[in-house]
Protein backbone atom coordinates (compact mmCIF):
# COMPACT_ATOMS: atom_id res chain seq x y z
CA UNK A 1 0.00 0.00 0.00
CA UNK A 2 2.80 2.37 0.92
CA UNK A 3 4.48 1.70 -2.45
CA UNK A 4 1.27 2.67 -4.20
CA UNK A 5 1.07 5.84 -2.17
CA UNK A 6 4.65 6.77 -3.03
CA UNK A 7 3.92 6.17 -6.71
CA UNK A 8 0.75 8.21 -6.68
CA UNK A 9 2.44 11.02 -4.81
CA UNK A 10 5.36 10.98 -7.29
CA UNK A 11 2.85 11.28 -10.12
CA UNK A 12 1.43 14.41 -8.54
CA UNK A 13 -1.31 13.26 -6.19
CA UNK A 14 -1.48 16.67 -4.58
CA UNK A 15 -2.32 18.23 -7.94
CA UNK A 16 -4.97 15.57 -8.63
CA UNK A 17 -6.52 16.23 -5.23
CA UNK A 18 -6.59 19.97 -5.88
CA UNK A 19 -8.28 19.44 -9.24
CA UNK A 20 -10.94 17.29 -7.60
CA UNK A 21 -11.60 19.93 -4.98
CA UNK A 22 -11.82 22.65 -7.59
CA UNK A 23 -14.28 20.61 -9.62
CA UNK A 24 -16.46 20.14 -6.55
CA UNK A 25 -16.49 23.89 -5.97
CA UNK A 26 -18.57 24.66 -9.04
CA UNK A 27 -19.71 28.17 -8.10
CA UNK A 28 -17.50 31.01 -9.39
CA UNK A 29 -16.86 34.27 -7.58
CA UNK A 30 -19.08 36.17 -10.01
CA UNK A 31 -21.84 33.57 -9.54
CA UNK A 32 -21.59 33.97 -5.77
CA UNK A 33 -22.04 37.74 -6.01
CA UNK A 34 -25.09 37.34 -8.24
CA UNK A 35 -26.56 34.68 -5.95
CA UNK A 36 -26.10 36.93 -2.90
CA UNK A 37 -27.84 39.95 -4.44
CA UNK A 38 -31.04 39.46 -2.37
CA UNK A 39 -28.86 39.28 0.74
CA UNK A 40 -26.90 42.43 -0.13
CA UNK A 41 -30.17 44.23 -0.81
CA UNK A 42 -31.54 43.20 2.60
CA UNK A 43 -28.47 44.22 4.63
CA UNK A 44 -26.79 46.99 2.60
CA UNK A 45 -25.67 49.78 4.99
CA UNK A 46 -27.04 52.52 2.70
CA UNK A 47 -30.58 51.38 3.56
CA UNK A 48 -29.88 51.95 7.27
CA UNK A 49 -28.83 55.61 6.95
CA UNK A 50 -31.16 56.76 9.74
CA UNK A 51 -30.14 53.93 12.07
CA UNK A 52 -26.42 54.33 12.88
CA UNK A 53 -26.08 51.29 15.17
CA UNK A 54 -27.59 48.85 12.66
CA UNK A 55 -25.65 50.42 9.81
CA UNK A 56 -22.35 50.10 11.65
CA UNK A 57 -22.94 46.44 12.54
CA UNK A 58 -23.78 45.59 8.91
CA UNK A 59 -20.77 47.49 7.56
CA UNK A 60 -18.38 45.63 9.84
CA UNK A 61 -19.98 42.23 9.21
CA UNK A 62 -19.85 42.76 5.43
CA UNK A 63 -16.12 43.47 5.63
CA UNK A 64 -15.55 40.20 7.47
CA UNK A 65 -17.85 38.29 5.10
CA UNK A 66 -16.03 39.63 2.04
CA UNK A 67 -12.73 38.52 3.57
CA UNK A 68 -14.16 35.04 4.14
CA UNK A 69 -15.41 34.79 0.55
CA UNK A 70 -12.07 36.02 -0.82
CA UNK A 71 -10.17 33.39 1.16
CA UNK A 72 -12.47 30.66 -0.17
CA UNK A 73 -11.41 31.56 -3.70
CA UNK A 74 -7.68 31.55 -3.02
CA UNK A 75 -5.89 28.64 -4.74
CA UNK A 76 -4.81 25.87 -2.42
CA UNK A 77 -6.71 26.98 0.68
CA UNK A 78 -7.45 24.13 3.07
CA UNK A 79 -9.74 25.40 5.79
CA UNK A 80 -10.97 28.57 7.46
CA UNK A 81 -11.67 29.35 11.06
CA UNK A 82 -15.40 29.51 11.85
CA UNK A 83 -16.56 33.11 11.44
CA UNK A 84 -19.52 34.42 13.42
CA UNK A 85 -21.45 37.24 11.77
CA UNK A 86 -24.39 39.40 12.80
CA UNK A 87 -26.59 41.35 10.37
CA UNK A 88 -29.66 43.50 10.72
CA UNK A 89 -32.05 42.37 7.99
CA UNK A 90 -34.97 44.29 6.53
CA UNK A 91 -38.03 43.10 4.57
CA UNK A 92 -37.70 39.40 5.28
CA UNK A 93 -40.18 36.78 6.43
CA UNK A 94 -39.44 34.53 9.41
CA UNK A 95 -38.78 30.85 8.90
CA UNK A 96 -37.82 27.92 11.04
CA UNK A 97 -34.05 28.32 10.71
CA UNK A 98 -31.84 27.55 13.65
CA UNK A 99 -30.02 30.88 13.64
CA UNK A 100 -30.21 33.26 16.58
CA UNK A 101 -32.68 36.06 15.90
CA UNK A 102 -33.73 39.16 17.81
CA UNK A 103 -35.16 42.55 16.96
CA UNK A 104 -33.48 45.92 17.41
CA UNK A 105 -35.26 48.93 18.87
CA UNK A 106 -35.84 50.16 15.32
CA UNK A 107 -37.66 46.96 14.39
CA UNK A 108 -35.02 45.35 12.16
CA UNK A 109 -34.42 41.63 12.56
CA UNK A 110 -30.97 40.79 13.95
CA UNK A 111 -29.59 37.52 12.58
CA UNK A 112 -26.44 35.84 13.93
CA UNK A 113 -24.86 32.80 12.29
CA UNK A 114 -21.48 31.10 12.03
CA UNK A 115 -19.84 30.21 8.71
CA UNK A 116 -17.99 26.89 8.76
CA UNK A 117 -18.24 26.02 5.07
CA UNK A 118 -15.31 25.25 2.76
CA UNK A 119 -16.79 26.05 -0.65
CA UNK A 120 -18.58 29.01 -2.20
CA UNK A 121 -21.88 27.29 -2.90
CA UNK A 122 -22.32 26.00 0.65
CA UNK A 123 -21.42 29.44 1.99
CA UNK A 124 -23.93 31.22 -0.24
CA UNK A 125 -26.72 28.81 0.70
CA UNK A 126 -25.93 29.10 4.41
CA UNK A 127 -26.06 32.90 4.23
CA UNK A 128 -29.36 33.00 2.35
CA UNK A 129 -31.00 30.37 4.56
CA UNK A 130 -29.78 32.04 7.74
CA UNK A 131 -31.39 35.32 6.68
CA UNK A 132 -34.64 33.62 5.59
CA UNK A 133 -34.04 34.51 1.94
CA UNK A 134 -35.05 32.43 -1.06
CA UNK A 135 -32.50 30.12 -2.72
CA UNK A 136 -34.63 29.26 -5.78
CA UNK A 137 -32.73 31.64 -8.05
CA UNK A 138 -29.54 29.57 -7.57
CA UNK A 139 -31.06 26.87 -9.80
CA UNK A 140 -30.67 29.22 -12.77
CA UNK A 141 -26.90 29.32 -12.22
CA UNK A 142 -26.62 25.67 -13.36
CA UNK A 143 -24.78 24.55 -10.26
CA UNK A 144 -25.40 21.74 -7.81
CA UNK A 145 -27.67 23.31 -5.17
CA UNK A 146 -27.22 20.48 -2.65
CA UNK A 147 -23.58 20.81 -1.65
CA UNK A 148 -24.16 19.43 1.84
CA UNK A 149 -25.58 16.11 0.57
CA UNK A 150 -23.56 13.42 -1.11
CA UNK A 151 -24.51 13.12 -4.76
CA UNK A 152 -25.89 9.81 -6.00
CA UNK A 153 -23.45 9.71 -8.88
CA UNK A 154 -19.69 10.02 -8.60
CA UNK A 155 -19.53 13.15 -10.77
CA UNK A 156 -18.27 16.25 -8.88
CA UNK A 157 -18.12 14.29 -5.62
CA UNK A 158 -15.08 15.36 -3.54
CA UNK A 159 -12.65 12.56 -2.67
CA UNK A 160 -12.57 11.59 1.00
CA UNK A 161 -9.13 10.14 1.74
CA UNK A 162 -8.38 7.60 4.43
CA UNK A 163 -6.66 8.94 7.57
CA UNK A 164 -3.55 6.86 6.72
CA UNK A 165 -3.05 9.04 3.63
CA UNK A 166 -2.61 12.17 5.76
CA UNK A 167 -0.40 10.32 8.28
CA UNK A 168 1.91 9.05 5.54
CA UNK A 169 2.09 12.11 3.27
CA UNK A 170 2.25 14.72 6.00
CA UNK A 171 -0.64 16.67 4.44
CA UNK A 172 -3.12 18.25 6.86
CA UNK A 173 -6.55 16.70 7.10
CA UNK A 174 -8.97 19.59 6.29
CA UNK A 175 -11.80 17.96 8.24
CA UNK A 176 -9.62 17.57 11.32
CA UNK A 177 -8.45 21.18 11.02
CA UNK A 178 -12.02 22.44 10.82
CA UNK A 179 -13.10 20.38 13.82
CA UNK A 180 -10.14 21.65 15.83
CA UNK A 181 -10.88 25.26 14.89
CA UNK A 182 -14.45 24.82 16.03
CA UNK A 183 -13.33 23.47 19.40
CA UNK A 184 -10.80 26.22 20.08
CA UNK A 185 -12.28 29.62 20.90
CA UNK A 186 -10.33 32.68 19.75
CA UNK A 187 -8.46 34.38 22.59
CA UNK A 188 -7.04 37.88 22.66
CA UNK A 189 -3.42 36.74 22.93
CA UNK A 190 -3.69 34.17 20.13
CA UNK A 191 -5.44 36.63 17.84
CA UNK A 192 -2.82 39.32 18.46
CA UNK A 193 -0.10 36.74 17.79
CA UNK A 194 -1.69 35.89 14.43
CA UNK A 195 -2.59 39.42 13.32
CA UNK A 196 -0.18 41.80 15.06
CA UNK A 197 2.41 41.80 12.26
CA UNK A 198 -0.23 42.46 9.59
CA UNK A 199 -1.64 45.37 11.60
CA UNK A 200 1.81 46.91 12.10
CA UNK A 201 2.51 46.69 8.37
CA UNK A 202 -0.78 48.37 7.46
CA UNK A 203 -0.34 51.03 10.14
CA UNK A 204 3.15 51.96 8.93
CA UNK A 205 1.86 52.20 5.37
CA UNK A 206 -0.95 54.52 6.47
CA UNK A 207 1.22 56.90 8.56
CA UNK A 208 1.96 59.41 5.74
CA UNK A 209 -1.76 59.63 4.91
CA UNK A 210 -2.65 59.99 8.60
CA UNK A 211 -0.32 62.98 8.87
CA UNK A 212 -1.82 64.43 5.69
CA UNK A 213 -5.31 64.00 7.15
CA UNK A 214 -4.36 65.79 10.37
CA UNK A 215 -2.77 68.64 8.41
CA UNK A 216 -5.79 69.10 6.13
CA UNK A 217 -8.25 68.98 9.01
CA UNK A 218 -6.23 71.47 11.07
CA UNK A 219 -5.86 73.91 8.17
CA UNK A 220 -9.54 73.78 7.19
CA UNK A 221 -10.75 74.16 10.78
CA UNK A 222 -8.49 77.19 11.22
CA UNK A 223 -9.29 78.82 7.89
CA UNK A 224 -13.06 78.36 8.20
CA UNK A 225 -13.09 78.70 12.02
CA UNK A 226 -14.92 75.40 12.32
CA UNK A 227 -15.59 73.73 15.65
CA UNK A 228 -14.78 70.28 14.23
CA UNK A 229 -14.77 68.04 11.14
CA UNK A 230 -16.22 64.56 11.53
CA UNK A 231 -17.25 61.48 9.55
CA UNK A 232 -20.47 59.57 10.09
CA UNK A 233 -19.10 56.32 8.73
CA UNK A 234 -15.80 54.48 9.23
CA UNK A 235 -14.24 55.41 5.88
CA UNK A 236 -10.54 54.72 5.36
CA UNK A 237 -7.85 57.38 5.75
CA UNK A 238 -7.39 57.77 1.97
CA UNK A 239 -11.13 58.30 1.50
CA UNK A 240 -11.21 60.94 4.23
CA UNK A 241 -8.22 62.78 2.75
CA UNK A 242 -9.97 62.85 -0.61
CA UNK A 243 -13.06 64.41 0.97
CA UNK A 244 -11.00 67.10 2.72
CA UNK A 245 -9.12 67.87 -0.52
CA UNK A 246 -12.49 68.31 -2.21
CA UNK A 247 -13.67 70.73 0.48
CA UNK A 248 -10.36 72.63 0.27
CA UNK A 249 -10.84 73.08 -3.50
CA UNK A 250 -14.31 74.50 -2.90
CA UNK A 251 -12.84 76.95 -0.35
CA UNK A 252 -10.37 78.14 -3.00
CA UNK A 253 -12.95 78.38 -5.78
CA UNK A 254 -15.92 79.81 -3.85
CA UNK A 255 -14.70 81.31 -0.55
CA UNK A 256 -17.72 83.65 -0.34
CA UNK A 257 -20.23 80.81 0.14
CA UNK A 258 -18.46 79.59 3.29
CA UNK A 259 -18.70 82.84 5.23
CA UNK A 260 -21.45 81.50 7.54
CA UNK A 261 -19.75 78.34 8.85
CA UNK A 262 -17.93 79.90 11.80
CA UNK A 263 -18.25 77.83 14.97
CA UNK A 264 -20.02 74.96 13.21
CA UNK A 265 -19.18 71.27 12.82
CA UNK A 266 -18.94 69.74 9.34
CA UNK A 267 -19.92 66.08 9.03
CA UNK A 268 -19.19 64.01 5.92
CA UNK A 269 -22.09 61.63 5.48
CA UNK A 270 -24.45 60.18 2.84
CA UNK A 271 -26.62 63.23 2.25
CA UNK A 272 -26.23 67.00 2.33
CA UNK A 273 -28.10 69.42 4.56
CA UNK A 274 -28.15 70.28 8.26
CA UNK A 275 -28.53 67.60 10.89
CA UNK A 276 -30.90 67.64 13.85
CA UNK A 277 -27.86 68.37 16.03
CA UNK A 278 -27.12 71.51 14.01
CA UNK A 279 -24.12 70.13 12.09
CA UNK A 280 -23.48 70.88 8.42
CA UNK A 281 -23.79 67.61 6.48
CA UNK A 282 -21.85 67.18 3.23
CA UNK A 283 -22.88 64.17 1.15
CA UNK A 284 -19.82 62.31 -0.08
CA UNK A 285 -21.57 61.38 -3.32
CA UNK A 286 -22.58 64.98 -4.04
CA UNK A 287 -20.60 67.36 -6.24
CA UNK A 288 -19.46 70.88 -5.39
CA UNK A 289 -22.66 72.30 -6.83
CA UNK A 290 -24.74 70.55 -4.15
CA UNK A 291 -22.34 71.54 -1.37
CA UNK A 292 -22.45 75.15 -2.56
CA UNK A 293 -26.26 75.16 -2.32
CA UNK A 294 -26.09 73.89 1.28
CA UNK A 295 -23.64 76.62 2.30
CA UNK A 296 -25.83 79.25 0.61
CA UNK A 297 -28.88 78.01 2.54
CA UNK A 298 -27.19 78.22 5.95
CA UNK A 299 -28.95 81.48 7.00
CA UNK A 300 -32.33 79.76 6.44
CA UNK A 301 -31.16 76.69 8.35
CA UNK A 302 -30.13 78.87 11.27
CA UNK A 303 -33.60 80.45 11.36
CA UNK A 304 -35.23 77.01 11.37
CA UNK A 305 -32.87 75.93 14.15
CA UNK A 306 -34.05 78.84 16.32
CA UNK A 307 -37.65 77.80 15.76
CA UNK A 308 -36.71 74.23 16.67
CA UNK A 309 -35.08 75.34 19.95
CA UNK A 310 -38.21 77.37 20.77
CA UNK A 311 -40.33 74.27 20.13
CA UNK A 312 -38.15 72.23 22.49
CA UNK A 313 -38.64 74.87 25.18
CA UNK A 314 -42.41 74.81 24.71
CA UNK A 315 -42.50 71.01 25.06
CA UNK A 316 -40.36 71.30 28.18
CA UNK A 317 -42.84 73.75 29.73
CA UNK A 318 -45.76 71.42 29.06
CA UNK A 319 -43.90 68.49 30.66
CA UNK A 320 -42.89 70.11 33.94
CA UNK A 321 -39.47 71.35 32.87
CA UNK A 322 -38.03 68.10 31.48
CA UNK A 323 -35.32 68.90 28.91
CA UNK A 324 -35.75 67.72 25.31
CA UNK A 325 -32.39 66.58 23.90
CA UNK A 326 -31.07 64.93 20.74
CA UNK A 327 -28.29 62.32 21.15
CA UNK A 328 -26.41 61.63 17.91
CA UNK A 329 -24.95 58.29 19.06
CA UNK A 330 -28.33 56.83 20.04
CA UNK A 331 -30.82 58.34 17.61
CA UNK A 332 -31.32 58.02 13.85
CA UNK A 333 -29.53 60.56 11.70
CA UNK A 334 -32.24 63.14 10.99
CA UNK A 335 -32.13 66.36 9.03
CA UNK A 336 -33.13 69.59 10.74
CA UNK A 337 -36.40 69.61 8.76
CA UNK A 338 -37.27 66.03 9.74
CA UNK A 339 -36.58 66.65 13.41
CA UNK A 340 -38.59 69.87 13.40
CA UNK A 341 -41.61 68.03 11.98
CA UNK A 342 -41.25 65.35 14.68
CA UNK A 343 -41.12 67.97 17.44
CA UNK A 344 -44.01 69.97 15.99
CA UNK A 345 -46.28 66.90 15.75
CA UNK A 346 -45.49 65.91 19.34
CA UNK A 347 -45.98 69.46 20.62
CA UNK A 348 -49.43 69.75 19.03
CA UNK A 349 -50.51 66.48 20.65
CA UNK A 350 -49.27 67.61 24.08
CA UNK A 351 -50.87 71.02 23.78
CA UNK A 352 -54.26 69.53 22.98
CA UNK A 353 -54.09 67.00 25.83
CA UNK A 354 -53.37 69.62 28.56
CA UNK A 355 -51.49 67.26 30.87
CA UNK A 356 -51.44 68.49 34.51
CA UNK A 357 -47.66 68.60 35.11
CA UNK A 358 -46.58 70.92 37.92
CA UNK A 359 -44.28 73.66 36.55
CA UNK A 360 -40.58 72.84 36.97
CA UNK A 361 -41.40 69.60 38.85
CA UNK A 362 -39.25 67.58 36.40
CA UNK A 363 -36.34 69.99 36.02
CA UNK A 364 -33.01 68.17 35.68
CA UNK A 365 -34.54 65.26 33.79
CA UNK A 366 -34.04 64.60 30.06
CA UNK A 367 -35.98 63.00 27.22
CA UNK A 368 -35.47 62.12 23.57
CA UNK A 369 -38.18 61.67 20.95
CA UNK A 370 -38.26 58.53 18.82
CA UNK A 371 -40.54 57.87 15.86
CA UNK A 372 -39.88 54.10 15.69
CA UNK A 373 -41.11 53.16 19.19
CA UNK A 374 -44.60 52.59 20.56
CA UNK A 375 -43.99 52.45 24.32
CA UNK A 376 -41.96 54.84 26.53
CA UNK A 377 -38.84 53.53 28.25
CA UNK A 378 -36.02 54.70 30.49
CA UNK A 379 -32.42 54.47 29.26
CA UNK A 380 -29.64 53.26 31.54
CA UNK A 381 -28.12 56.75 31.26
CA UNK A 382 -31.26 58.33 32.77
CA UNK A 383 -33.01 59.93 29.80
CA UNK A 384 -36.58 59.02 28.85
CA UNK A 385 -37.13 57.61 25.36
CA UNK A 386 -40.56 58.83 24.34
CA UNK A 387 -42.40 57.66 21.19
CA UNK A 388 -43.97 60.44 19.15
CA UNK A 389 -47.18 58.37 19.03
CA UNK A 390 -47.27 57.80 22.78
CA UNK A 391 -50.65 58.29 24.48
CA UNK A 392 -50.37 61.45 26.66
CA UNK A 393 -52.04 59.83 29.68
CA UNK A 394 -49.69 56.81 29.51
CA UNK A 395 -46.76 59.19 29.09
CA UNK A 396 -47.71 61.12 32.22
CA UNK A 397 -48.02 57.96 34.32
CA UNK A 398 -44.71 56.57 33.06
CA UNK A 399 -42.72 59.75 33.75
CA UNK A 400 -44.15 60.10 37.28
CA UNK A 401 -43.42 56.43 38.04
CA UNK A 402 -39.84 56.53 36.73
CA UNK A 403 -38.74 60.07 37.72
CA UNK A 404 -36.70 59.04 40.78
CA UNK A 405 -35.04 56.16 38.95
CA UNK A 406 -34.18 58.54 36.11
CA UNK A 407 -32.43 60.94 38.51
CA UNK A 408 -30.42 58.08 39.98
CA UNK A 409 -29.42 56.89 36.50
CA UNK A 410 -28.28 60.39 35.53
CA UNK A 411 -25.99 60.53 38.57
CA UNK A 412 -24.65 57.07 37.74
CA UNK A 413 -24.05 58.20 34.16
CA UNK A 414 -21.86 61.11 35.29
CA UNK A 415 -19.72 58.82 37.41
CA UNK A 416 -19.57 56.22 34.64
CA UNK A 417 -18.34 58.77 32.09
CA UNK A 418 -15.57 59.87 34.49
CA UNK A 419 -14.56 56.26 35.14
CA UNK A 420 -14.56 55.44 31.42
CA UNK A 421 -12.29 58.38 30.57
CA UNK A 422 -9.88 57.53 33.39
CA UNK A 423 -9.64 53.90 32.26
CA UNK A 424 -9.09 54.91 28.62
CA UNK A 425 -6.29 57.28 29.65
CA UNK A 426 -4.69 54.67 31.95
CA UNK A 427 -4.89 51.93 29.29
CA UNK A 428 -3.48 54.21 26.60
CA UNK A 429 -0.53 55.07 28.83
CA UNK A 430 0.16 51.52 30.07
CA UNK A 431 0.21 49.94 26.61
CA UNK A 432 1.79 52.99 24.87
CA UNK A 433 -1.13 53.07 22.45
CA UNK A 434 -1.24 55.79 19.84
CA UNK A 435 -5.04 55.79 20.16
CA UNK A 436 -7.72 53.90 22.09
CA UNK A 437 -11.35 54.37 21.10
CA UNK A 438 -14.65 52.50 20.85
CA UNK A 439 -17.38 52.08 18.28
CA UNK A 440 -20.62 53.97 19.01
CA UNK A 441 -22.47 50.69 19.50
CA UNK A 442 -20.24 49.82 22.49
CA UNK A 443 -21.75 51.15 25.72
CA UNK A 444 -19.78 52.87 28.49
CA UNK A 445 -20.41 49.91 30.79
CA UNK A 446 -18.94 47.54 28.19
CA UNK A 447 -15.95 49.84 27.61
CA UNK A 448 -15.26 50.04 31.36
CA UNK A 449 -15.39 46.26 31.71
CA UNK A 450 -13.09 45.81 28.71
CA UNK A 451 -10.46 48.32 29.93
CA UNK A 452 -10.42 46.89 33.47
CA UNK A 453 -9.61 43.43 32.11
CA UNK A 454 -7.05 44.79 29.63
CA UNK A 455 -5.15 46.49 32.46
CA UNK A 456 -4.68 43.09 34.12
CA UNK A 457 -2.80 41.82 31.05
CA UNK A 458 0.70 42.32 29.67
CA UNK A 459 0.27 43.17 25.97
CA UNK A 460 3.52 44.40 24.38
CA UNK A 461 1.95 43.86 20.92
CA UNK A 462 -0.13 47.01 21.38
CA UNK A 463 2.71 49.52 21.60
CA UNK A 464 2.17 52.34 19.12
CA UNK A 465 -1.04 50.81 17.75
CA UNK A 466 -4.56 52.16 17.21
CA UNK A 467 -6.95 49.99 19.23
CA UNK A 468 -10.70 50.01 18.62
CA UNK A 469 -13.07 48.32 21.08
CA UNK A 470 -15.78 46.68 19.02
CA UNK A 471 -17.90 43.51 18.92
CA UNK A 472 -15.51 41.36 16.86
CA UNK A 473 -11.86 40.79 15.90
CA UNK A 474 -10.62 42.57 12.79
CA UNK A 475 -7.66 44.45 11.30
CA UNK A 476 -8.91 47.53 9.46
CA UNK A 477 -7.41 48.62 6.16
CA UNK A 478 -5.29 51.32 7.82
CA UNK A 479 -3.93 49.07 10.56
CA UNK A 480 -6.38 49.73 13.40
CA UNK A 481 -6.85 46.67 15.61
CA UNK A 482 -10.47 45.85 16.48
CA UNK A 483 -11.16 43.57 19.41
CA UNK A 484 -14.50 42.61 21.00
CA UNK A 485 -15.23 44.30 24.31
CA UNK A 486 -15.90 40.87 25.86
CA UNK A 487 -12.65 39.29 24.60
CA UNK A 488 -11.52 35.97 26.10
CA UNK A 489 -8.15 35.23 27.72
Amino acid sequence: MFCCLRTVRRLGLDKILLQCVLQARTLSGADAINALRPFYFAVHPDFFGQHPKEREVNENSLKRLNGYLENLQKPGFRSLKPTQLTFYVRETEPNSSNVQESFSASGFRAVSFTLRTRDLLSTVLDILNSCSLSTEHIQSLNVNSQPHKEAKSTVNRPIKWDKTYYSFTGFKDPEEELEQAQRVETTLISWLDDNGASAVKKLKKSLPLRKELERLKFELCNELQLSDIRWQRSWGIAHRCSQLHSLARLVQQRPEVLKNVKGRTVVFTDRSGMSAAGHIMLGTMDVHHHWTKIFERLPNYYKLQKRLLFLEDRISELLGGIQVIYIEELQPLLTLEEYYETLNSFYNKLRDSRLPFHPRSLRGLQMILESDRYAPSLHEFGHFMIPTVCDPAALQWFIFAKAQEARENLKRKEQMMITEKELIDTSTEKFSLDRLYKEPSVSSAQMIDCCKRLLEESLPYLQGMHLCISHFYSVLQDGDLCIPWNWKN
